[in-house]
């Protein structure tokens, strides 16, 4: 079954606009009247920088001329070498690119200098301090130009999802913990962090637990506790399994059973790689008997749907609300129970908002499930 993936959408992402923001890194310097630039969302936004307007070659496919090259951009931080060709190649004019990147000029000179040599190819034509671009730097400034505004878009994002008050948490759970409990910790977390985004991702234990070595998730609940090296577990509840039976069931009218009781019924579990489906095979074994398995599903209301119609009992966590078909009875022996907590890749640094969301998992123990 595929995981199922949802986004919380918080504020609009501010258009990137190719400057680091103030809140880490090298500040960007101000561009005082010739940036005309404004804020938005910590980052600035604004013009290409002083001198004349860029002038792109006729025919040339220039993307985002206004991408600004000030001292402070990502794109001088990141690729200078092609910030400062950029920058010659908008105003073929040494001297105002110069003042543009905050650089001697005899500086940038030789960095182009040194860039057609590494290429091979002239990339300028010279007339004194005034240059024009030959094809073979028409071509590159069209590139470099996109590659620019992409690295700058980039930077941005990655910085946005790290921002303490805005940044993304991507979160894994269990399908049974969709209904109710997740619900109740976002809410209960974003009151404190009200603009802090989540991915959410549900699925079984062992496709999550892959995601987070991955990557592609922070954190996840989880059940049973992964037991490896590379993975940090920490418990955080637990939760207690009942026996579902048909309401006409033989055992319909009790309110506790020891397990072993159902020894010749057939049942209805989860595939296997599922943690519940684990954990009742375990607990079968424990009571003495190998469950003979009827039907196998995806979803723990999906096998209460089947037990309603009488196909089977089956060993679940409680329902997030009563489903009418089934009676749930109390296990007394084996002690039967699922552990759940939430697990993360072992030495991965976190994000502000994804430590913050940890902390509150973790302050939660005993808590978990209300």
């Amino acid at each position: 079954m595929e995981d199922r993936t949802v986004t919380s959408q918080g504020q609009a992402a501010a258009p990137s606009s190719g400057r680091p923001s103030r809140g880490g890194g090298q500040a960007p310097r101000d561009p005082g009247p010739r940036g005309g630039a404004g804020r938005t969302g910590g980052a600035r936004s604004g013009g290409a920088g002083a001198g004349a307007a860029a002038r792109p070659a006729p025919g040339a496919d220039v993307a985002e001329p206004d991408l600004p090259l000030d001292p402070g951009s990502w794109a001088q931080l990141l690729a200078p070498r092609l910030a400062q060709f950029v920058a010659v190649a908008r105003h073929e004019h040494v001297t105002q690119a110069a003042h543009d990147l905050g650089m001697p000029q005899s500086t940038l000179s030789r960095a182009v200098v040194r860039l057609e040599a590494d290429m091979g190819v002239t990339l300028l034509a010279r007339r004194g301090r005034t240059v024009s671009l030959t094809p073979a730097g028409r071509a590159l400034h069209a590139s470099a130009e996109r590659a620019l505004t992409a690295l700058g878009r980039a930077a941005d994002a990655v910085r946005a999802e790290a921002d303490p008050a805005t940044g993304k948490v991507a979160f894994g759970f269990l399908h049974t913990l969709g209904p109710e409990t997740v619900p109740g910790l976002i809410r209960a977390f974003r009151a404190e962090h009200p603009r802090v985004r989540f991915q959410l991702v549900q699925g079984y234990g062992e496709a999550m637990i892959d995601r987070v070595r991955s990557g592609d998730l922070d954190l996840c609940l989880t059940s049973p506790l992964p037991e490896t090296p590379d993975l940090v577990a920490r418990r955080l509840d637990e939760q207690k399994l009942r026996l579902v039976v048909p309401e006409d069931h033989r055992l319909a009218e009790r309110r506790r059973v020891r397990l072993a009781e159902a020894a010749a019924e057939q049942f209805v579990m989860l595939e296997p790689g599922w943690g519940l489906r684990r954990i009742t095979d375990a607990l079968c074994a424990e009571a003495g008997f190998t469950p003979r398995v009827a039907f196998e599903g995806e979803e723990a209301e999906t096998l209460r749907g089947l037990v309603a119609a009488g196909l089977g009992v089956a060993l679940l966590p409680p329902p997030a609300v009563p489903r009418p078909g089934v009676v749930e009875l109390t296990v007394t022996a084996p002690r039967a129970v699922r552990e759940i907590g939430v697990a993360w890749l072992d030495g991965h640094p976190d994000t502000p908002p994804v430590a913050a969301f940890k902390r509150f998992l973790l302050g939660r123990r005993g808590q978990l499930l209300g």
